[in-house]
């Protein structure tokens, strides 16, 4: 498929469907929508409904740590999580991680990720994994059980910000096949002005077209308070294979990712976080497709390898990616009529600069030979600058980078 700058609002135009968040249609939660539901056996019916899925996305732990935010860390043995329920992967066992990819330095990564359970002290025994369970409180806040930890399906052709409400400030390439991304982001606790909305920052890998056979990857941290119940920077994964329509969700809450880890929770707080004109934290994220067996695995910070998915979950993805995608998302669904202040990154722009604002660091991709090498030829893109902006540069120490971001309403942006 050829790729040109002419499609590229089409990604932005797929960003604007990427949120990487499961964004309320209505504007109502359920636990709005069971309250209004008829009396008699329609209530109950919902329960039972809830009761199943809990079932299904909680499988019974050997261990479970109690996190000082709130968290239940379930500990379950690595070959019964969600994954494994998918009919393709029934039987198997996770893998082990494959090589990395050449010319991989370690001196680039950030600091060693601390997720707010490791506080307690305790660890998920071998033969485990590490699961964020899922609680009735997160399924009642969900605008719908069925597509629960799933973006919303697209209602209209249009692809443009104003149609989506998506917005986005962000850097990508498209002039190659790639076969990995791998970046350093300061993690934030950016506030979130509606319950409905999000704000994230994530790596995409994406192929296909714009369609009904869009394939994306996508990795970073995100504060949701619809889909975790907090303001807190988390952990997450996303994927679809059709455009977020049926296929694909966040974290585990459907079958796919495969988690091999028991050190992190995918969609456990992270800790800590950034400060405006104070101490930066960063996590190193990469996601390389094994030349042998055509996975792709995930990993976070200096060496732990989280897991990894499937080849055949993919059409497209099932070979190469077509365009990598660095930088921030937020939900803007205008609750009071005008620009929503829901901010990116730090809730600053990109020209305060460091320790002030968000920033991507030594952008890099993964080539056809498995070598990592710098991401060349970036493009810079911001829908709406006046809310959210970005600004890029390259040096010795940072490889490629950018500052983005933004607050959000303000005069600039009404």
């Amino acid at each position: 498929m050829a790729w040109s700058f002419h499609f590229v609002p089409l990604l932005l135009l797929l960003l604007l469907l990427s949120s990487t968040s499961a964004v309320a249609t209505s504007g109502h939660s359920t636990g709005n929508a069971t309250a209004s539901l008829r009396p008699g056996r329609e209530p109950l019916k919902h329960r039972r409904r809830v009761r199943a899925l809990l079932g299904r996305l909680n499988k019974p732990p050997l261990k479970t740590i109690k996190s000082p935010d709130g968290d239940l860390i379930d500990c379950v043995p690595s070959h019964l999580q969600p994954a494994f329920d998918h009919p393709m992967l029934k039987g198997q066992k996770p893998l082990d991680p494959p090589e990395r990819p050449k010319n991989y330095n370690s001196t680039i990564a950030g600091a060693a990720v601390v997720q707010a359970w490791h506080a307690t002290g305790e660890a998920c025994p071998e033969g485990t994994v590490a699961l964020r369970r899922t609680t009735e409180k997160d399924l009642l806040r969900a605008s719908s059980l069925r597509r629960y930890g799933r973006k919303p399906p697209r209602r209209t052709t249009r692809r443009d910000s104003t149609s989506s409400g998506h917005e986005h400030a962000v850097g990508y390439v498209n002039s190659e096949k790639y076969y990995g991304a791998r970046a350093s982001v300061n993690v934030w606790s950016p506030r979130i002005d509606d319950p409905s909305e999000f704000s994230l920052s994530q790596i995409w890998v994406i192929s296909g077209s714009f369609g009904h056979d869009l394939n994306t990857i996508e990795a970073g941290w995100q504060v949701s308070p619809e889909l975790y119940g907090d303001s807190n920077a988390r952990f997450f994964t996303y994927w679809t294979t059709d455009a977020y329509q049926e296929t694909g969700c966040y974290n585990h809450n459907c079958r796919g990712f495969v988690q091999t880890t028991n050190k992190i929770a995918v969609g456990a707080a992270i800790t800590p976080q950034s400060v405006y004109n104070g101490r930066q934290f960063d996590i190193n994220l990469m996601i390389w497709k094994d030349p042998k067996h055509g996975h792709w695995w995930l990993e976070l910070g200096p060496g732990v390898v989280v897991g990894y998915w499937p080849s055949g979950l993919f059409t497209h993805l099932a070979h190469h990616a077509r365009m990598v995608q660095f930088g921030g998302e937020v939900v803007n669904t205008r609750p009071p009529g005008s620009h929503t202040a829901t901010q990116m990154g730090s809730g600053h722009f990109p020209g305060e600069g460091f320790d002030r604002a968000a920033y991507f660091r030594n952008l890099q991709v993964v080539d056809w030979d498995n070598s990592i090498i710098r991401a060349s030829g970036l493009k810079l893109l911001a829908d709406h600058p006046g809310c959210y902006d970005i600004q890029g540069g390259s040096n010795g120490r940072w490889g490629t980078y950018f500052y983005y971001g933004g607050p959000g309403r303000n005069v600039k942006c009404p």
